[in-house]
């Protein structure tokens, strides 16, 4: 034991041991950044736009009303407003280049890979259903869109955040509270 007190004493082992631990602590919290940055869509969805054009969220995500996915849409929903367009039909009209993208999809009949933004682990399941059905509109949880183009993380969404939420909603409801609260409502 002495002889490993004596190596751990010297000015080398503390500062490789010291750079190690710092390495790990940097590791992490770049990990934890990494969970945070919106990932890189394959067409900029300018959400302020479509927002500001009085559009509801569901027409575009159906699946929030009826089950756990929200869904994304596909470039037939898109094409189905854009191809419309009226000042596209004239060939001197240049299209922007984020509709150019959706027409290339449309014109090779293939799917848009949007990547979800809000994504949970294996081990949970949430749903939108319930949420949609307690009146819980979207900017709850997803933020004021008509601010943001590209949709964005706006808060860490972990089980800590969950239960706070559930904590505020059923403070009057103690039946209600101890379902929202029970493990099995998110983890089964």
């Amino acid at each position: 034991m002495q002889k490993l007190i004596d190596i751990l004493k010297k000015p080398a082992v503390q500062y490789t041991l010291l750079i190690g631990f710092l390495a790990l602590v940097s590791g992490a919290g770049w990990m934890v950044y990494q969970t945070q940055v919106p990932p890189e869509q394959p067409i900029e969805f300018p959400h302020n736009v479509h927002v500001g054009l009085q559009i509801q969220c569901l027409y575009c995500h159906p699946g929030a009303f009826r089950q756990a996915s929200a869904g994304l849409p596909t470039q037939n929903k898109c094409w189905g407003c854009h191809q419309q367009l009226k000042k596209y039909e004239d060939p001197s009209v240049q299209w922007p280049a984020e509709l150019e993208k959706l027409r290339g999809y449309v014109e090779r009949n293939e799917p848009i890979p949007w990547v979800p933004v809000y994504i949970v682990p294996d081990f949970v399941h949430f749903n939108h259903r319930p949420h949609v059905a307690a009146g819980l509109n979207c900017e709850v949880c997803h933020g004021d869109m008509s601010k943001q183009v590209v949709a964005e993380l706006q808060q860490t969404v972990n089980m800590g955040w969950c239960i706070t939420c559930h904590q505020q909603k059923t403070q009057d409801d103690p039946e209600k509270r101890a379902k929202l609260l029970s493990c099995e409502t998110c983890h089964y």
